[in-house]
């Protein structure tokens, strides 16, 4: 079997390229077509090599990788994934893969990750896609090249079947390991590769060949589509937050909607983007066309997707410090990202700056989070006003209630809820103060 590398991607002189190696006849293949140009092309090879210990074949695999590259003269970096955290263990060892091949690829500062997927992997990945629902960036599968930010993602095997890859292998005496879990009809991709793929090749021996000129001819169109879906980000977006403006969203054409909600979750999955299909979109455009002011809800991976009033926005769920109590001086780094600091003077005036005096005050004073039942006697009114009240007044997310900064003295009073609203202890300019605090 006659393939030709070459032909496929344009090779220049003196180029470094890691290569994705599983010991598998692809990516064996790919290795051994790789060694026969690298004098030619004075390149310089990294193997980076993942043991995903779940299987005993697994070490003689790594060992055999090892010798094969010290007899090739080609550097090798492995790892071993120690354990898995979720249940999805082909999507959780894919997204170690690739960290670990990019650290190799900023190690060696090369120009290319290479890896061995063929035509019969981007038929199985269409269909998968297609079936779950996607994009139309989705529904293109994969592409032979991908720029990052400093290399490119190379995928010169594209335009081979696997029987082409194993008759090389053959034909070149390449050793290789065959995995047995790509057997296993409990992963869904082994499915479409024991079921789909027969039938399809049954009907054209060449579909691989149709199935990539499928994938151009959407990515053409991916393209297009994302230019319009470009202009009306900056229409929806807040420049500032960077969340998404409900009342400016709802104006756009309902597709380039969708193609809006699948980029700003495309920063938080990046590679786990397979994990959002269809019902994961329309469950988010009911979340913007809700009735509810405040509302949120949860999304594969720990995301939580929020509603609040006019802005939508995604944010990682995490084990954060929801409460604390802090006893102020002369700064305060607070958990929200900002500070309060005293400071000796400024002409400010607006919430973010309280003028107090100790004699109105039981020091020391307090920075701490909500309580239920919180009221505070605000300046320039009469009796005490809740708290949720100001937060609402204010148009403040949940999220951001439980962590906001709230400044008492030592017997419990609010004094200020820094930014938001003052007490009836906040002196103005033109009276005697001993503490100016700033909130930043």
């Amino acid at each position: 079997m006659s393939i030709n590398i070459e032909e496929s991607f344009n090779f220049k002189e003196k180029d470094t390229i890691v290569i994705g190696c599983s010991t598998g006849p692809d990516s064996m293949a790919l290795f051994d077509l790789l060694l026969k140009i690298r004098d030619k092309y004075q390149l310089k090879i990294i193997c980076a090599h993942v043991n995903h210990n779940v299987r005993k074949q697994s070490i003689e695999e790594a060992e055999f990788i090892k010798k094969y590259c010290e007899e090739k003269n080609v550097i090798l970096e492995s790892m071993v994934i120690e354990k898995y955290g979720d249940d999805n263990f082909h999507n959780e060892a894919r997204n170690i893969r690739y960290l670990f091949f990019e650290k190799v690829v900023e190690k060696y500062k090369a120009d290319y990750l290479m890896t061995a997927h063929h035509g019969d992997d981007l038929i199985e990945t269409i269909l998968m896609r297609i079936t779950r629902g996607s994009n139309i960036s989705g529904y293109s599968g994969f592409h032979k090249i991908v720029d990052m930010d400093n290399y490119k993602i190379v995928r010169p095997l594209i335009y081979y079947t696997k029987k082409e890859l194993e008759e090389y292998d053959e034909e070149n005496n390449v050793k290789y390991y065959i995995d047995d879990s790509n057997s296993k009809m409990k992963y869904t991709r082994n499915r479409y590769r024991k079921y789909a793929l027969p039938f399809l090749k049954e009907e054209d021996i060449n579909v691989h060949k149709k199935f990539l000129k499928f994938s151009n001819t959407i990515e053409e169109a991916s393209k297009y589509i994302e230019k319009e879906r470009d202009k009306a980000l900056k229409s929806v977006r807040d420049s500032k937050s960077g969340r998404i403006l409900i009342d400016e969203f709802l104006k756009v054409d309902s597709y380039i909607q969708k193609e809006i909600l699948y980029y700003i979750m495309a920063d938080y999955y990046q590679d786990d983007l397979i994990l959002i299909n269809d019902k994961h979109i329309e469950l988010l455009l009911s979340l913007i066309t809700s009735r509810k002011a405040n509302m949120d809800v949860n999304l594969p991976n720990e995301i939580i997707a929020v509603k609040s009033y006019n802005e939508f926005y995604l944010k990682k769920e995490t084990e954060e410090l929801t409460a604390y109590e802090i006893e102020f001086s002369e700064y305060a780094e607070l958990p929200n990202r900002h500070s309060i600091k005293k400071i000796e003077e400024t002409t400010d005036n607006s919430n973010n700056i309280c003028r107090l005096s100790s004699e109105d005050v039981v020091l020391p004073l307090i920075i701490r989070t909500r309580k239920l039942g919180d009221k505070m006697e605000v300046k320039g009114m009469d009796g005490r006003k809740k708290l949720k009240e100001i937060f609402i007044e204010n148009k403040i997310d949940l999220h951001e209630r439980d962590m906001w900064p709230i400044v008492t003295d030592s017997t419990g009073k609010i004094v200020w809820v820094p930014g938001l609203k003052k007490s009836k202890f906040d002196r103005s300019k033109t009276k005697n103060c001993d503490i100016i605090m700033e909130y930043c």
